[in-house]
């Protein structure tokens, strides 16, 4: 049988076409990506959409029917998983439940007959914060333990690319939140590439430098996490990246920084490089927390079509960059600590999600209560209106894809 693969292996992992078919099903769908050496890299999306079957085929576990992986100027892509300067961390951790702490760790160094494994061993326990715990057995352990074991044991091998495959999946959301802060910690320190699998939006923006939200087999949209959650070039990524309220409008008057967008009642400004080009008709887009409430006049107007603002009607058309939707109810206000969540009804009828932060209790207003929204327009986008409104919202994400 050949020997381990070597640990020596550098550079940036690519995947070019990279496709894979099961019978008539395409799992993975032409990926192109091209990953930096030293990154934290994340895979996003629902079940089913290819991310875990691109993992695999990282790994040598599943043959690509088509396309080709690289390790900086070593093509693995048809190597055997043990030959590939590769480790894998599983959601389920695989530990040998007889062997302690230490054994686990040191199984994969002692099996290549690797030298000082003593001095190697304790330098990843101490960085993994494991040095108390190296005489236990797993079953002695929390899952968070467990889960560093798991960590500890891949990385003493010094492979080009780490794979993680929902590793945080079985812990507890306390628990899951300082792993993440950990997982992060410990990547910067050892520089190895990192490619983590997740269905978990707030998993990846934590960690990740880069994050590829992927869809039906293919990459929806591609970016660091801030660029991804303020810029989404789609409505599946608007969707599945965080929440969105999405506004059906009609482009009115284009200029060179920003543009003019009608809604059902009113009109909103746009950033004009945040505007697709060649159509008219847009979704409007702008997260619930770039929203904030204000408590209108009693008796301003809710059911027409013009704005209200103090009782008084608002201009047709927004100015200074502060965008405005008057004659609007309260229909749910859920308390929720630092911040409230508000089911807000728009004189059209559609209901917007607002989360604001509960700076006093005298502040958050009641079912009933009539307000007016307002949003800077720096924080608004707008897509296509082809595009389907609902992509990415209903999804399950309890499956890895």
């Amino acid at each position: 049988m050949a020997g381990p693969a070597s640990t020596d292996v550098s550079g940036d992992l690519v995947l070019s076409s990279l496709t894979k078919r099961f019978g008539p099903f395409t799992a993975v769908d032409g990926v192109d990506l091209n990953i930096p050496q030293g990154s934290f890299f994340a895979l996003l999306g629902p079940s089913g959409c290819g991310k875990t079957t691109t993992l695999r085929m990282v790994a040598g576990l599943e043959q690509p029917t088509l396309g080709e992986i690289r390790i900086g100027s070593r093509d693995i892509t048809y190597d055997k998983p043990y030959r590939r300067p590769v480790n894998t961390v599983f959601q389920s951790y695989a530990l040998f439940p007889h062997l302690s702490v230490w054994e686990n760790v040191a199984f994969g160094l002692k099996r290549r007959r690797s030298e000082q494994v003593d001095k190697q061993v304790a330098d990843v326990l101490e960085l993994t914060e494991l040095q108390a715990l190296a005489t236990r057995k797993p079953g002695q352990l929390s899952g968070g333990q467990q889960q560093r074991v798991a960590l500890a044991r891949a990385i003493v091998n010094k492979p080009a690319v780490l794979l993680l495959d929902e590793p945080l999946g079985a812990l507890d959301l306390k628990l899951r939140r300082q792993m993440q802060v950990e997982l992060k910690r410990i990547q910067t320190e050892v520089g190895l590439t990192f490619v983590h699998v997740t269905h978990d939006q707030e998993e990846a923006m934590t960690m990740a430098d880069t994050i590829a939200v992927m869809n039906a087999g293919r990459i929806e949209q591609l970016g660091a996490p801030a660029e991804l959650y303020e810029n989404p070039t789609s409505t599946f990524a608007a969707n599945f990246l965080g929440q969105s309220n999405l506004i059906r409008a009609t482009v009115r008057h284009r200029q060179a920084d920003s543009a003019t967008v009608a809604l059902p009642s009113g009109a909103v400004l746009v950033p004009a490089s945040r505007l697709p080009g060649g159509v008219d008709e847009v979704w409007v887009g702008v997260r619930p927390e770039k929203i904030s409430v204000h408590g209108e006049a009693a008796h301003g107007g809710a059911g027409g079509g013009d704005a209200v603002h103090g009782g008084a009607a608002a201009p047709a058309e927004p100015s200074m960059g502060l965008n405005r939707i008057a004659g609007a109810v309260v229909t749910d206000a859920s308390f929720m600590g630092v911040s409230t969540q508000y089911l807000v009804r728009t004189p059209w009828g559609q209901e917007l999600m607002v989360f604001e932060q509960n700076r006093s209790s005298a502040g958050i207003h009641r079912p009933g209560d009539r307000v007016s929204l307002t949003f800077a327009a720096e924080h608004t986008f707008a897509l296509d209106a082809g595009q389907d409104s609902e992509a990415g919202i209903e999804l399950d994400a309890e499956a890895t894809g």
